[in-house]
């Protein structure tokens, strides 16, 4: 599942992504960025173990930052608007029907299934994928790095992805009828003018590669279980190839078919974390032998 959902499908939204930044940004050919993306990532897949973790590593922190200064400009530049972004917020969670009419028993099933959709795509919360890379991690004790990992999805979630939610109400940009990669470049254009589709292809670059290398990882690592080593380079090049043809497909045919497999990967997961989580309390408390 891992390999089908974040190895290969998964890739597919990230080059996609990639794609439509820097086409809006710089009326890039999509299919030329996808290649170009492709082949370097190809030299890092090659490098092996120890050249995916240099790449990420040095790529993360700056990413981060970049993005997370950005972010705070344009909502400090609009900070008069965020009591009535929260208010939007609040009153829209807890009393749908007072902003939206007899439309919100709709829009909150498809708030509920987007939410938890993209939701699960950015944090990979319950998806068994990022134990992955937390497994290869080097320390005393198994639920240090356990916290590491919840630390992880609180950084993404409430950081991030509030960031960003911030931006688009602050700026007013969500009823533009922008979406994805176009409604956050709009959001920073309103502050940063040009620049901010710039800003936000160079940020998503960051973003979207990294996660191509550390999805590759996670295939890469269940290839080798399942396959053998012999396997990896066939894996590899079935990525690359995956990468290419998700820069220039339509965003929602992407959107779909990687909520498909990432539901699929849930269920087998919480089922192995139910069968372990005698031993997940046995290890938290110190009990473990």
């Amino acid at each position: 599942a891992i390999i089908l959902a974040l190895g290969l499908m998964g890739n597919m939204v990230q080059s996609n992504s990639i794609g439509d930044a820097f086409y809006n940004a710089f009326g890039a050919n999509k299919l030329i960025v996808g290649i170009i993306i492709a082949a370097i990532a190809a030299f890092i897949f090659l490098g092996g173990m120890k050249r995916i973790a240099s790449v990420t590593e040095k790529v993360v922190p700056i990413m981060a930052a970049l993005y997370i200064v950005g972010s705070l400009v344009v909502i400090i530049a609009n900070i008069k608007n965020i009591p009535n972004v929260f208010y939007q917020i609040f009153v829209g969670a807890f009393n749908p029907t007072a902003v939206l009419g007899g439309a919100a028993g709709i829009t909150v099933k498809a708030a509920m299934r987007y939410g938890v959709a993209r939701g699960l795509f950015s944090n990979e919360a319950g998806m068994g994928s990022t134990p992955h890379a937390h497994a290869v991690a080097k320390v005393d004790k198994p639920e240090e790095q356990g916290i590491v990992a919840m630390i992880g999805v609180f950084l993404d979630t409430f950081v991030v992805l509030t960031l960003t939610a911030l931006v688009i109400l602050s700026t007013n940009s969500l009823g533009s009828g922008a979406e994805g990669v176009a409604l956050a470049q709009l959001a920073f254009s309103k502050v940063f003018g040009n620049f901010g589709g710039v800003f936000i292809a160079i940020c998503l670059l960051f973003f979207a590669f990294s996660t191509i290398i550390g999805w590759y990882f996670f295939g890469e690592q269940n290839i080798k279980y399942l396959f053998g080593q012999k396997a990896v380079k066939i894996y590899a090049l079935l990525v690359v190839i995956f990468v290419i043809i998700g820069s220039t497909l339509k965003v929602d045919l992407v959107w779909n078919l990687s909520d498909l497999f990432n539901g699929i990967m849930v269920f087998p997961n919480l089922l192995a974390l139910l069968a372990l989580s005698g031993l997940v309390v046995a290890i938290s408390r110190g009990k473990d032998k």
